[in-house]
């Protein structure tokens, strides 16, 4: 058996309350590579078109109030 079926077979058999527990962690864990994702991309300048949308879009009073 693979390690991934392996691992999936005792998710089946957790019971509700560490299963919740399980899908946070995973979820955390998934949120803390997205943000080094968006880290990385910012230093590197990959996110630099949105300043310059922002602030065409703030030149142009296309700006909406939150």
């Amino acid at each position: 058996m693979l390690k991934i079926d392996e691992i999936k077979a005792s998710i089946g058999k957790l019971p509700k309350d560490e299963l919740i527990q399980l899908r946070r962690w995973i979820s955390e864990q998934e949120w803390q590579i997205w943000d080094e994702e968006i880290e990385a991309d910012s230093e590197v300048g990959k996110l630099d078109f949105l300043i310059q949308e922002a602030k065409s879009d703030k030149h142009n009073g296309n700006l909406e109030d939150l």
